[in-house]
């Protein structure tokens, strides 16, 4: 009886326990952009994609547009995606998804790579970036296809 009030009680604790923090890969920022890949490797540009145009993972056209026929209802809060790779390197795309607020502190545009600092952040993400450094490699491989100008 004792092992079963001992069990029932450790799953308990488990189960209210707060989420795991999730480790960071380390990176250095160079001026206004972070120029090493965050996983060592360039992304996959049609990973990027799918990723700026999921609405639930992304959350990038709540804010962005850009040329993504397909997407209705796209943001007009934020920069045209159009042209990125064409305005920023490889560097300043990936220092402004993994925190863009270095570059601007005043920006409204969430860091998709930062645990430390934040504040409202939903139970969701809490303890784990919104985007792992894959998809943050494979989102900048993608906005640098995106050449031409709005």
């Amino acid at each position: 009886m004792k092992s079963l009030v001992r069990l029932l009680l450790l799953i308990a604790a488990l189960s209210v326990a707060p989420p795991a923090i999730a480790q960071l890969r380390a990176f250095t920022v160079v001026g206004d952009a972070i120029p090493q890949s965050l996983t060592g490797q360039a992304g996959d540009a049609a990973q990027g994609r799918a990723v700026v145009t999921d609405r639930q993972k992304g959350l990038c056209l709540l804010c962005h547009t850009g040329p993504f026929p397909e997407q209705r209802f796209q943001g007009n809060l934020a920069p045209d995606l159009r042209g990125a790779g064409s305005r920023w390197d490889e560097g300043q795309l990936r220092l402004r998804l993994v925190d863009s607020s270095k570059v601007n502190p005043s920006t409204i545009m969430p860091a998709y790579y930062r645990l430390d600092g934040l504040t409202r952040v939903g139970g969701a993400w809490q303890g784990k970036p919104v985007l792992s450094a894959e998809e943050v490699e494979d989102v900048v491989a993608f906005l640098l296809t995106l050449k031409d100008t709005p």
